[in-house]
């Protein structure tokens, strides 16, 4: 647990890094805490830059979030890592214990299963992942954990087909990979995560079959995607980037503060209340 007395900062960090809305939703939920001394700021940070900013911190820093490129290139840089973010080598959240020492976790895995558990979704028997980039390990991951059949994963080269093969081996689950022009396939499993970048599912929005279950698009900006769009139309559920933007940063919130609950739907309609500003 991070202490409250006194000015506290934290921040996001990456490259680019402008667009971040993390420190929307980190400022709202220590507005609505009270937190009052508690700062959240982003910072454009490249792999090079890394470690000289964290020997710049000083004893005020209660802790990070991490997006590309530095989810694994902090690895090196802390004292431990959780399970979870040992499970995909991917570190997104990083606290400053009291005693100094500097612990990474993974909160986009859970924040994963949070935002479909808040949609209902407890279970699945398959599923789809459209990708097989860093988000789409930390998928895998989220999957792990609900889904109790196979997985595909739609990819476009035999490269990214071995490495989603071995993350499953190393997640100890069932996955598949089949060749990205099959991936209208993939729409008809009962969940179906994409993460891909924006305009990749565009093309796929005219096979969205007219009873869809349930899409994960991680994508939060454009919004919707003409996926999601279509899916939504059609009257299957859909989870947006959004949700799993704040899930996660619920998460963060409550390991840097040591304050929970975290303030979820304060911290969702600031993100809506930004996005819409855009």
């Amino acid at each position: 647990m991070t202490g409250t007395a006194g000015k506290r900062r934290a921040a996001v960090l990456g490259s680019p890094i402008a667009h971040s809305l993390s420190p929307v939703l980190h400022r709202a939920a220590y507005e609505e805490l009270g937190l009052k001394d508690w700062s959240y700021d982003r910072f454009e940070v490249d792999e090079e830059a890394l470690p000289g900013f964290f020997e710049d911190l000083g004893p005020e820093w209660a802790g990070l979030s991490l997006t590309m490129p530095l989810k694994r290139a902090v690895i090196p840089l802390l004292d431990s890592i959780s399970d979870t973010a040992a499970s995909v080598e991917a570190v997104n959240t990083v606290v400053f214990t009291r005693d100094g020492r500097r612990v990474g976790d993974n909160t986009d895995i859970p924040g994963m299963v949070a935002a479909l558990r808040e949609r209902g979704i407890e279970q699945v028997d398959s599923a789809a992942i459209l990708g097989a980039g860093a988000t789409a390990s930390s998928a895998l991951a989220a999957l792990a954990r609900i889904c109790t059949g196979e997985i595909v994963a739609y990819v476009r080269s035999e490269a990214r087909a071995a490495e989603m093969r071995q993350w499953g081996e190393r997640l100890e689950i069932d996955v598949r990979t089949a060749d990205w022009s099959d991936a209208e396939r993939a729409l008809r499993a009962p969940l179906v995560v994409a993460t891909t970048p924006a305009g990749t599912t565009d093309a796929l929005a005219a096979a969205a079959p007219e009873r869809p279950a349930t899409l994960f698009d991680v994508l939060y900006e454009p919004w919707p995607t003409a996926l999601a769009a279509r899916w939504s139309a059609y009257g299957g559920a859909v989870v947006g980037g959004l949700d799993l933007l704040v899930h996660q940063a619920v998460l963060q919130v409550e390991q840097m503060t040591g304050r929970a609950p975290a303030p979820l739907d304060a911290m969702r309609r600031a993100g809506e209340h930004a996005l819409a500003a855009r």
